[in-house]
């Protein structure tokens, strides 16, 4: 299985406390990825989003940002875990064709309308230490830094069989006009 396209990007580019951000919230199981997701964006969406919204492109997004709203509540909790799990489905591939900035801005307008027309977190819900500790490190870091870790985290999310093309330095071949 392959996630979404952009999973190979070299980590070259980040430093090695967001990269350990990103292994520590992998380490996380499926339900404890979402919770984070919801925390991060209840705590830090109003730094958080700015970054994404004049890059988005939200028409690109029908199905995550129109159609899930008009699902049951199991529906678009499954959809979620779905594409937290890299599986092959509809709404997963839909997530994975998206960009980085696309990706952060499905995931804010469900957080926005969680407990509304998204499903909401159990009332009974207790975060973990681990999600806890996650949360306050991040918070820690520089909003570059919070942007780099949230746009690794969304681009390795979602599902394609998108490969992509190999670098000259692979194939020994030079591009032609």
């Amino acid at each position: 299985m392959t996630a979404s396209y952009n999973k190979t990007i070299s980590h070259q580019a980040q430093s090695q406390e967001t990269q350990n951000l990103v292994a520590e919230f992998n380490a996380l199981d499926t339900d404890a990825k979402l919770a984070w997701l919801y925390f991060v964006y209840e705590k830090m969406g109003d730094t958080v989003t700015p970054a994404a919204p004049s890059a988005a492109e939200p028409e690109l997004a029908p199905m995550l940002l129109g159609d899930y709203l008009q699902l049951s509540d199991e529906e678009q909790l499954e959809i979620m875990r779905d594409i937290v799990n890299c599986q092959d489905t509809d709404y997963s591939r839909a997530y994975g064709a998206l960009k980085e900035n696309n990706q952060l801005l499905v995931w804010y307008v469900w957080a926005e309308a969680m407990g509304d027309t998204v499903v909401g977190m159990p009332d009974n819900y207790e975060s973990t230490e681990a999600i806890n500790d996650l949360l306050a490190r991040i918070e820690e870091i520089d909003f570059e830094g919070q942007i780099s870790v949230l746009r690794t985290i969304a681009g390795e999310m979602g599902f394609s069989d998108v490969k992509p093309i190999a670098t000259q330095a692979e194939t020994g071949k030079t591009s032609s006009l």
